[in-house]
């Protein structure tokens, strides 16, 4: 389903993806499968969004920005894609920021351009990633800092791999699990 208010421009979009209400969608922008798109959302051009992602309102995916399956953006996430900005100043191929599978930003954050933020990965909100975060690890504040670890169900862990009620996890291959 796609909104008539939006303006969809891309041809490459998945099957069951929704698009709300105020989109844009440039011509070259890939869109996967089961995506939901919320209200007031921009995609530029050099962009890869994978299967069952969800965008929330107030989005910007800039060129050079990718995201993997199962990632979730929340409302107002801002994206860079040029470290060193000038008006009228165009680059030929701009900075790449990748968001693998299963990852997390939370709300207000901010990602500057050229990080990965490794599967699984949460960002609390209004955090400033400045960069790349490592696979199933917690980060918040600003500048962000790791503050512990995420199994891929969403259960948040301290940085000694402990669950609040108190059992403990261990890293096997990066990903956190119960001992």
């Amino acid at each position: 389903m796609i909104h008539p208010s939006s303006d969809i421009q891309s041809s490459d979009i998945g099957t069951g993806t929704v698009i709300w209400q105020y989109c844009v969608v440039l011509p070259k922008a890939v869109i996967g499968r089961n995506c939901n798109i919320n209200c007031n959302v921009f995609i530029e051009n050099d962009v890869l969004i994978g299967d069952d992602v969800t965008i929330k309102s107030g989005v910007q995916i800039w060129d050079g920005v990718s995201l993997g399956n199962k990632v979730f953006i929340g409302p107002n996430v801002t994206f860079t894609n040029d470290l060193f900005p000038r008006s009228k100043q165009h680059l030929k191929n701009y900075v790449k920021t990748i968001i693998e599978e299963g990852a997390s930003i939370g709300a207000n954050s901010t990602i500057i351009a050229g990080v990965t933020i490794h599967k699984y990965a949460m960002i609390g909100a209004g955090s400033l990633i400045a960069k790349s975060v490592p696979p199933y690890t917690l980060w918040y504040g600003n500048p962000a800092k790791q503050q512990g670890y995420v199994t891929s169900e969403g259960l948040i862990l301290n940085n000694e791999l402990i669950s609040k009620d108190g059992k403990k996890y261990q890293l096997i291959n990066a990903e956190p699990k119960l001992v």
